[in-house]
């Protein structure tokens, strides 16, 4: 079967896949880290439970987990962290359902990138971090097994 030459560039296409995915959150992590207050009344505005707590979630998980991504840290286990609060942001933050006009439409549009979010997530958590990662310098659980295949 042929892949297509996607075998020999298979980790430098995983690192920039991690970065890819990562860097909206940390763009946006860091943005309410900035700005604490702003995100407080957002989360408070949306509905968000407990938006102190809910502020302080999402600066943790969208700047700190987005790091720990980009560098390969605990790879496996986080891109599930970044799926399920993927998933949870799309209903919680995008409800297109409940709007009319171009609210409606501009939160179907995010609430679906959310779910593509979520599948670069899945992905990433079947693949590993690949080589160039902190898990595969320390031979961790989220690292690419090695393989021996003989044909």
């Amino acid at each position: 079967m042929n892949d297509f030459g996607a075998e020999r560039i298979r980790d430098e296409v995983i690192l920039i896949a991690r970065f890819l995915l990562a860097l909206l959150f940390l763009i946006f992590g860091w943005d309410k880290l900035g700005d604490y207050s702003g995100t407080v009344a957002y989360m408070t505005q949306s509905g968000a439970p407990l938006p102190t707590i809910s502020a302080l979630v999402a600066i943790m998980v969208e700047l700190f987990v987005s790091i720990a991504i980009i560098l390969g840290v605990w790879t496996r286990p986080l891109a599930v962290v970044l799926a399920l609060y993927s998933l949870a942001t799309a209903y919680i933050g995008h409800p297109y359902w409940s709007m009319e006009g171009a609210d409606r439409s501009a939160n179907m549009i995010n609430f679906y990138k959310n779910f593509s979010m979520i599948g670069g997530f899945m992905l990433l958590y079947v693949t590993g971090p690949g080589k160039y990662s902190v898990d595969a310098r320390l031979g961790s659980v989220g690292a690419p097994a090695l393989r021996c295949e003989t044909h």
